[in-house]
């Protein structure tokens, strides 16, 4: 596959106004000036048909990030080259091969039938009739949107509204999309339809997503690589999958004793909550689990009468990383 975004030693300031402690009134008329840094010479590629998952926790500069590949905002160094444009500069030409989808704004009109953006947002691209015609429906059949497209924007629930999005995003058939925590206030089973979508049209498109998103779920449901961004710095690259198996032997272990104990005690393992006869453990992280071996050792201090193993889930996990990286 062949590299679609690079990102070359980006860097973004930003400088804002600082108030000086006990010069209230003062700062009515002089400040100084402060600048921020959010992002620092970060450096990543993506390959064409990718979901990236793009994450970190707030203030990390995800939404910066996005802003610069989508051409709103420009750095204040480094390059950036997507599908071959450099967003700021070829800005025109660029954004008629990326569809852009952010979870709490709308690039639909909120009085105005969805059938009535779709076609503005036709006209918009100059998308031809029969190319418009084909993907429209397409998109009606898959999203099921067909009781949606004579209802006005405001009338619709959150995840009707997002699918709405999600298709307008797509009309122009972009090459890149950036999803912007798509699935952020939607119930489980919207959120299942648009996770379900944006992997049909990766597969049958070739579209390249980069998903920033802090439901877990969406991360391990869609993509096939992360970038972990924190403090303005790129802290990992690569598959999410590596970052399971490295935390996949912690073991989260349920036990119901015979009696009640004042205090569990078990060497190479963390009593996470004690309530009476019950506790949750989780073994440390140099503690390799093996349930003969956990069993010899628990019943050789107590009365056990039954356990159970649960592995980390997919937030554990993501918090586990990021308490290992100060985040």
């Amino acid at each position: 596959m062949s590299k679609i975004i690079e990102f070359n030693e980006i860097s973004k300031d930003f400088k804002i106004l600082a108030k000086k402690k006990g010069k209230g009134f003062l700062n009515l008329f002089k400040r100084d000036k402060k600048t921020i840094h959010a992002l620092s010479n970060i450096s990543f590629e993506i390959e064409e048909g990718d979901i990236v998952g793009y994450i970190g926790p707030n203030g990390a500069g995800k939404s910066t990030t996005i802003k610069i590949m989508s051409g709103i905002l420009v750095p204040t160094s480094g390059e950036c080259s997507i599908m071959g444009y450099t967003p700021w500069k070829d800005r025109k030409k660029y954004v008629k091969n990326i569809g852009v989808v952010f979870g709490q704004r709308s690039q639909l009109w909120w009085d105005v039938p969805i059938i009535d953006s779709f076609q503005l947002l036709k006209d918009i691209y100059k998308i031809p009739n029969a190319e418009y015609e084909e993907t429209l429906n397409e998109l009606i059949n898959t999203l099921n949107l067909k009781d949606l497209l004579n209802r006005p924007l405001r009338q619709l629930s959150l995840g009707q509204k997002m699918k709405c999005e999600l298709a307008g995003s797509l009309l122009h058939r972009p090459k890149v999309l950036f999803l912007d925590e798509p699935t952020i206030g939607l119930d489980a089973v919207t959120k299942l339809a648009v996770r379900d979508f944006v992997k049909s049209i990766n597969k049958k498109w070739g579209t390249t997503v980069i998903l920033t998103t802090h439901d877990m779920n969406d991360i391990d449901a869609l993509t096939n690589k992360i970038i972990l961004i924190g403090r303005g710095q790129i802290l990992y690259n690569g598959k999410f999958s590596a970052i399971k198996e490295k935390y996949g032997h912690i073991k989260e272990i349920e036990v119901e004793f015979a009696k009640n104990y004042d205090r569990i005690k078990l060497d190479g393992y963390t009593v996470v909550s004690h309530n009476k006869n019950f506790a949750t453990l989780k073994n440390d992280e140099d503690k390799e689990f093996h349930v003969k071996e956990f069993f010899n050792e628990i019943t050789e201090k107590y009365e056990v009468v039954d356990f159970q193993v649960k592995s980390l889930g997919v937030d554990e996990i993501l918090a586990k990383l990021y308490k290992d990286m100060n985040l």
